[in-house]
C-alpha cells in the first residue's frame, strides 16, 4: 500500500506592490484620458487668462481693460485681424483680443461664485432631504419642484430683474451690510452687479444639484454602516457629516465640474438678452449681440466670432474634464494607474 507523504506547503509571502513614480502614473492617466487632458489645458488657459488678464508680454499689455476710454484706438475702428490686432477691433476701435482675454475673468468669476453658492446649498439640501425624509423631504422637494417648473432662462431673468433692481432689499443689503464693493474689485468693474448675476445663476443651480444628491443619499442611507452608527448613538448631524456626505462628495465634485460651464453659458445667455453683465464690461455673451451682431451681418465677423469661439472652447473643455473625472472617480470605470502587476492591466470593472 503506497503511503502518501503529506508535504507541507510553504507559506508564500505576499508580494509587495511597488508604486511607480508619480510622473509615470500621471503619464498613464493622461494616456488613458486624452480628452480629459485637452479639457484640462483649456480650463488651465481660462484660469491663466482670468488671473493674469492684465499681464505685460514683451511690452504689449494684452489685458488692457477694454472699457477704459484711454485704451480705445481711434485710428483702428473695426479693422480685421492683423499683426497689430490679432483678433481685429470692434466698431469703437477696441481690441477684440483684449476683450476676449478680459472676458475670461468675468466668466470665470461668475462661474466660480455661482457654482460655489449653488452646489454648496444644493448638496446640503439634498443630503438633509434624502436622509431625514418625511416632512422635511416633502418641503424641500416641493420647493425644488417649484424652481424646476420654470424654464431656466425665465427663472434667471426673473431673479436678476428682482435682485438687480436699485431699490430691491437684496441689493441694498449687499451694498450696505456686506463688504461687497459696488465699484471695481479685483480688476472687475461693477462687481456688485456681477455678483448679483452670479447669485441668480446659483439659485437656478440649487434645484438640480439638490435633486441628484437626494437620489444618491436615499441609496447610501440604507447601508449597514449607517445603521451601525445610529445604533452606537451617533446623532443625525454626525451621521450626515461623517458617513453620508463623504460618500457623495465625489458626485458633488462631478456635478460642480459639469455645471460650471452651464453657468458660464447662462451668463452669456442673459448678457445676450441685455440683462446680464453691465456694459461696457467685457463679456463673451454681451459681445455676441448688440452692435457686434449688426456688424457681423454687414461683414465684420471678428468681434462676434472670437468671443463665441472662446465660449465654445471653455464649455467643451469643462465637459471633457468633468467626464474624465467621472471615469477616474467611478470604481467601475477606474483602472489602476500602473501601480503594479497585480491587476495593473485591467481598466476597471467588478
Amino acid at each position: 500500500m503506497a503511503q502518501e507523504l503529506a508535504v507541507p506547503r510553504a507559506l508564500e509571502e505576499e508580494a509587495r506592490i511597488e508604486r511607480p513614480p508619480l510622473g509615470r502614473r500621471l503619464f498613464t492617466l493622461a494616456r488613458r484620458h486624452p480628452l480629459g487632458v485637452f479639457g484640462l489645458l483649456i480650463v488651465g488657459l481660462l484660469f491663466f487668462a482670468g488671473i493674469f488678464a492684465e499681464i505685460d508680454v514683451f511690452g504689449v499689455k494684452f489685458g488692457v481693460a477694454p472699457f477704459d476710454p484711454q485704451a480705445i484706438d481711434r485710428d483702428a475702428l473695426e479693422v480685421g485681424p492683423s499683426l497689430t490686432h490679432p483678433f481685429g477691433t470692434d466698431r469703437l476701435g477696441r481690441d477684440v483680443l483684449s476683450r476676449t482675454i478680459f472676458g475670461a475673468r468675468i466668466s470665470l468669476m461668475i462661474g466660480m461664485i455661482s457654482i460655489f453658492f449653488g452646489v454648496t446649498i444644493g448638496a446640503a439640501l439634498g443630503v438633509v432631504s434624502g436622509y431625514l425624509g418625511h416632512f422635511v423631504d416633502s418641503v424641500i422637494q416641493r420647493t425644488v419642484d417649484i424652481l424646476l417648473a420654470f424654464p431656466a432662462i425665465v427663472l434667471l431673468l426673473a431673479v436678476v430683474t428682482v435682485f438687480g433692481d436699485e431699490d430691491s432689499n437684496v441689493r441694498r443689503f449687499l451694498a450696505e451690510d456686506t463688504p461687497l464693493p459696488e465699484g471695481s474689485f479685483l480688476g472687475v468693474p461693477f462687481f456688485l452687479d456681477i455678483f448679483i448675476v452670479s447669485l441668480a445663476i446659483g439659485i437656478a443651480v440649487i434645484a438640480g444639484v439638490a435633486r441628484i444628491t437626494r437620489g444618491a443619499v436615499l441609496s447610501i442611507k440604507e447601508n449597514v454602516y449607517v445603521d451601525a452608527a445610529r445604533a452606537l448613538g451617533a446623532s443625525d448631524a454626525r451621521i450626515m457629516w461623517s458617513h453620508i456626505f463623504p460618500n457623495v462628495a465625489a458626485l458633488v465634485v462631478i456635478l460642480a465640474s459639469i455645471t460650471l460651464p452651464l453657468a458660464i453659458l447662462a451668463e452669456a445667455a442673459i448678457s445676450f438678452l441685455g440683462v446680464g453683465v453691465p456694459v461696457p464690461t467685457p463679456s463673451w455673451g454681451a459681445d455676441l449681440t448688440g452692435p457686434n451682431r449688426a456688424s457681423a451681418l454687414s461683414g465684420a465677423w471678428w468681434p462676434v466670432f472670437f468671443p463665441g469661439l472662446a465660449l465654445s472652447l471653455v464649455v467643451l473643455g469643462f465637459n471633457m474634464l468633468g467626464d474624465a473625472f467621472r471615469d477616474i472617480s467611478d470604481p467601475r470605470l477606474r483602472g489602476s494607474l500602473g501601480v503594479g502587476s497585480g491587476g495593473g492591466g485591467r481598466t476597471g470593472g467588478i
